[in-house]
Protein backbone atom coordinates (compact mmCIF):
# COMPACT_ATOMS: atom_id res chain seq x y z
CA UNK A 1 0.00 0.00 0.00
CA UNK A 2 2.80 2.39 0.96
CA UNK A 3 4.60 1.68 -2.35
CA UNK A 4 1.37 2.37 -4.27
CA UNK A 5 0.87 5.74 -2.49
CA UNK A 6 4.49 6.67 -3.21
CA UNK A 7 4.00 5.76 -6.89
CA UNK A 8 0.81 7.86 -7.07
CA UNK A 9 2.54 10.84 -5.42
CA UNK A 10 5.46 10.53 -7.84
CA UNK A 11 3.06 10.42 -10.81
CA UNK A 12 1.22 13.49 -9.47
CA UNK A 13 4.49 15.37 -9.02
CA UNK A 14 5.56 14.50 -12.56
CA UNK A 15 2.19 15.65 -13.91
CA UNK A 16 2.48 18.95 -12.03
CA UNK A 17 6.03 19.38 -13.30
CA UNK A 18 4.90 18.93 -16.88
CA UNK A 19 2.07 21.43 -16.33
CA UNK A 20 4.49 24.14 -15.22
CA UNK A 21 6.42 23.93 -18.50
CA UNK A 22 3.32 23.60 -20.66
CA UNK A 23 2.92 27.39 -20.75
CA UNK A 24 6.17 28.06 -22.57
CA UNK A 25 5.55 29.81 -25.88
CA UNK A 26 7.00 28.31 -29.04
CA UNK A 27 8.12 30.71 -31.77
CA UNK A 28 9.44 29.13 -34.97
CA UNK A 29 10.54 26.10 -32.91
CA UNK A 30 12.27 28.16 -30.18
CA UNK A 31 10.86 27.89 -26.67
CA UNK A 32 10.36 31.05 -24.62
CA UNK A 33 9.32 30.59 -20.98
CA UNK A 34 6.19 32.36 -19.77
CA UNK A 35 8.06 33.90 -16.81
CA UNK A 36 11.61 34.96 -15.97
CA UNK A 37 13.33 36.16 -12.81
CA UNK A 38 15.45 39.31 -12.84
CA UNK A 39 16.75 41.04 -9.70
CA UNK A 40 14.65 38.70 -7.56
CA UNK A 41 11.39 39.70 -9.27
CA UNK A 42 9.20 37.46 -11.39
CA UNK A 43 8.59 38.91 -14.84
CA UNK A 44 5.82 37.85 -17.23
CA UNK A 45 6.15 37.32 -20.95
CA UNK A 46 4.61 40.46 -22.43
CA UNK A 47 4.88 39.24 -26.00
CA UNK A 48 6.95 37.10 -28.36
CA UNK A 49 7.58 36.76 -32.05
CA UNK A 50 10.19 36.17 -34.72
CA UNK A 51 12.44 38.61 -36.55
CA UNK A 52 12.10 37.86 -40.25
CA UNK A 53 14.35 39.62 -42.75
CA UNK A 54 13.30 39.16 -46.38
CA UNK A 55 12.43 35.45 -46.28
CA UNK A 56 14.97 34.49 -43.61
CA UNK A 57 14.06 33.64 -40.02
CA UNK A 58 16.70 35.44 -37.96
CA UNK A 59 15.69 34.98 -34.32
CA UNK A 60 12.81 34.46 -31.90
CA UNK A 61 12.44 37.08 -29.18
CA UNK A 62 10.46 37.42 -25.99
CA UNK A 63 9.94 40.58 -23.92
CA UNK A 64 9.52 40.16 -20.15
CA UNK A 65 8.13 42.84 -17.83
CA UNK A 66 6.90 43.13 -14.23
CA UNK A 67 3.37 43.54 -15.61
CA UNK A 68 1.81 43.33 -19.06
CA UNK A 69 1.79 46.55 -21.10
CA UNK A 70 0.41 47.17 -24.58
CA UNK A 71 2.06 50.44 -25.66
CA UNK A 72 5.65 51.43 -26.24
CA UNK A 73 5.29 54.46 -23.95
CA UNK A 74 3.99 52.33 -21.07
CA UNK A 75 6.79 49.78 -21.49
CA UNK A 76 9.51 52.44 -21.55
CA UNK A 77 7.99 54.19 -18.49
CA UNK A 78 7.71 50.96 -16.49
CA UNK A 79 9.96 50.97 -13.43
CA UNK A 80 11.74 47.84 -12.32
CA UNK A 81 13.54 45.00 -14.04
CA UNK A 82 13.00 44.02 -17.69
CA UNK A 83 14.33 41.29 -19.96
CA UNK A 84 14.52 40.43 -23.61
CA UNK A 85 15.49 36.92 -24.67
CA UNK A 86 16.67 36.12 -28.18
CA UNK A 87 16.97 32.57 -29.51
CA UNK A 88 18.76 32.47 -32.85
CA UNK A 89 17.08 30.69 -35.74
CA UNK A 90 20.15 30.89 -38.00
CA UNK A 91 23.91 31.42 -37.76
CA UNK A 92 25.12 35.04 -37.78
CA UNK A 93 28.53 36.65 -37.49
CA UNK A 94 28.98 39.05 -34.59
CA UNK A 95 29.46 41.83 -37.17
CA UNK A 96 26.09 41.09 -38.84
CA UNK A 97 24.26 40.98 -35.51
CA UNK A 98 26.09 43.96 -34.00
CA UNK A 99 25.56 46.14 -37.08
CA UNK A 100 21.83 45.37 -37.10
CA UNK A 101 21.54 46.13 -33.37
CA UNK A 102 23.39 49.44 -33.61
CA UNK A 103 21.46 50.47 -36.74
CA UNK A 104 18.20 49.73 -34.90
CA UNK A 105 19.27 51.88 -31.95
CA UNK A 106 20.33 54.75 -34.21
CA UNK A 107 17.07 54.66 -36.23
CA UNK A 108 15.03 55.14 -33.05
CA UNK A 109 16.99 57.82 -31.17
CA UNK A 110 16.87 61.59 -31.57
CA UNK A 111 20.19 63.43 -31.90
CA UNK A 112 20.18 64.64 -28.27
CA UNK A 113 19.46 61.10 -27.02
CA UNK A 114 22.39 59.75 -29.06
CA UNK A 115 24.65 62.42 -27.58
CA UNK A 116 23.56 61.54 -24.04
CA UNK A 117 24.04 57.80 -24.57
CA UNK A 118 27.10 57.86 -26.87
CA UNK A 119 29.47 56.30 -24.30
CA UNK A 120 27.09 53.42 -23.56
CA UNK A 121 26.35 52.89 -27.26
CA UNK A 122 30.11 52.67 -27.90
CA UNK A 123 30.60 50.18 -25.04
CA UNK A 124 27.62 48.19 -26.32
CA UNK A 125 29.21 48.06 -29.78
CA UNK A 126 32.39 46.71 -28.17
CA UNK A 127 30.42 43.71 -26.80
CA UNK A 128 30.18 42.32 -30.33
CA UNK A 129 33.98 42.01 -30.49
CA UNK A 130 33.87 39.50 -27.60
CA UNK A 131 32.49 36.68 -29.77
CA UNK A 132 32.86 35.61 -33.38
CA UNK A 133 29.22 34.93 -34.03
CA UNK A 134 26.17 33.01 -32.95
CA UNK A 135 24.86 29.63 -34.03
CA UNK A 136 21.29 28.50 -34.48
CA UNK A 137 19.81 27.74 -31.05
CA UNK A 138 22.16 29.99 -29.09
CA UNK A 139 20.67 32.55 -26.70
CA UNK A 140 21.32 36.22 -25.92
CA UNK A 141 19.59 37.72 -22.89
CA UNK A 142 19.46 41.42 -22.11
CA UNK A 143 18.45 42.22 -18.54
CA UNK A 144 17.78 45.56 -16.92
CA UNK A 145 18.25 45.55 -13.15
CA UNK A 146 17.69 49.02 -11.59
CA UNK A 147 20.49 48.40 -9.08
CA UNK A 148 23.05 47.43 -11.74
CA UNK A 149 21.93 48.55 -15.19
CA UNK A 150 21.90 46.63 -18.45
CA UNK A 151 23.70 43.30 -18.69
CA UNK A 152 23.97 41.19 -21.82
CA UNK A 153 24.71 37.47 -21.70
CA UNK A 154 25.45 35.01 -24.50
CA UNK A 155 24.63 31.41 -23.55
CA UNK A 156 24.81 32.40 -19.86
CA UNK A 157 28.18 34.21 -20.09
CA UNK A 158 28.12 37.94 -19.41
CA UNK A 159 29.54 40.14 -22.14
CA UNK A 160 31.33 43.32 -21.02
CA UNK A 161 30.31 45.24 -17.92
CA UNK A 162 26.86 46.60 -16.97
CA UNK A 163 25.67 49.79 -18.65
CA UNK A 164 23.92 51.90 -16.00
CA UNK A 165 21.32 54.13 -17.69
CA UNK A 166 17.71 52.87 -18.03
CA UNK A 167 17.50 55.18 -21.06
CA UNK A 168 20.07 52.97 -22.76
CA UNK A 169 18.09 49.79 -22.05
CA UNK A 170 14.99 51.49 -23.42
CA UNK A 171 17.00 52.49 -26.50
CA UNK A 172 17.67 48.78 -27.09
CA UNK A 173 13.96 47.95 -26.66
CA UNK A 174 13.08 50.61 -29.22
CA UNK A 175 14.90 48.51 -31.84
CA UNK A 176 11.75 46.34 -31.80
CA UNK A 177 9.01 48.55 -30.32
CA UNK A 178 10.14 52.06 -31.29
CA UNK A 179 8.76 54.38 -33.98
CA UNK A 180 11.03 52.73 -36.59
CA UNK A 181 11.04 49.06 -35.57
CA UNK A 182 13.37 46.50 -37.14
CA UNK A 183 10.30 44.46 -38.13
CA UNK A 184 6.80 45.94 -38.41
CA UNK A 185 5.22 42.49 -37.98
CA UNK A 186 7.18 41.80 -34.79
CA UNK A 187 6.37 45.04 -32.93
CA UNK A 188 2.67 44.31 -32.27
CA UNK A 189 3.54 40.80 -31.09
CA UNK A 190 5.97 42.15 -28.47
CA UNK A 191 3.26 44.60 -27.41
CA UNK A 192 1.11 41.59 -26.58
CA UNK A 193 -1.08 41.26 -29.66
CA UNK A 194 -1.96 37.69 -30.57
CA UNK A 195 -0.66 36.43 -33.94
Amino acid sequence: MKARITALMTAAALALGSLSTAHAVEVQGAKLEDTATVAGKTLVLNGAGARIKAVFKVYAIGLYLTEKKTTTADILALNGPKRFKIVFLRDLTSEEFGSAFLAGINKNLEKDEKTKLVNQITKFGDLFTEFEGVKKGEVIIGDYNPAVGTTITLNGKQLGSPLPDVGFYNAILRIWIGANPADNMLKPLLLGEKP
